[in-house]
């Protein structure tokens, strides 16, 4: 997508958008807006957006040095299926911030294609998936 805008700017999220939406999912359902307000606040954040408006959320829940999990990665149903879920998990892993991370993990019931072509691989339990990045030397 040619004029998606991808962006770390915690300040621009539209939090009642956002909130909403991940409280609508099938892993987000029984949240309330005071834990994604600390899940967010506590988390590397990315929102993708479209003429200005919010499209897609991720998180990764990280200690920005070695582990990092990808959580709420989604995207707004009009705009799916147009790689903006890749763009936002590339977008996360490739941050300046977690680049020495080594080991990035996962949880999905339904998106097993998307992460596996970003290099992902199910653990035995199929729910699971991690990623292991080599080091730069």
């Amino acid at each position: 997508m040619a004029n998606l805008e991808i962006s770390f700017d915690l300040s621009r999220i539209d939090f009642r958008a956002t909130s909403d939406i991940l409280k609508a999912s099938y892993w987000g359902s029984g949240r309330s807006d005071e834990l994604h307000r600390r899940a967010f606040a506590n988390s590397l954040c990315v929102g993708a957006y479209v003429g200005g408006n919010q499209v897609g959320f991720g998180r990764a829940i990280t200690d920005r040095t070695v582990f990092a999990y990808l959580a709420d990665i989604i995207v707004w149903p009009a705009y799916r299926g147009q790689g903006i879920g890749t763009r936002l998990v590339e977008a996360l892993i490739d941050h300046s911030d977690v680049k020495t991370v080594t080991h990035w993990s996962l949880s999905t019931n339904d998106a097993h294609a998307l992460y596996e072509k970003l290099g992902f691989r199910p653990s035995t339990d199929g729910r699971y998936m991690r990623f292991d990045r080599i080091p730069a030397t």
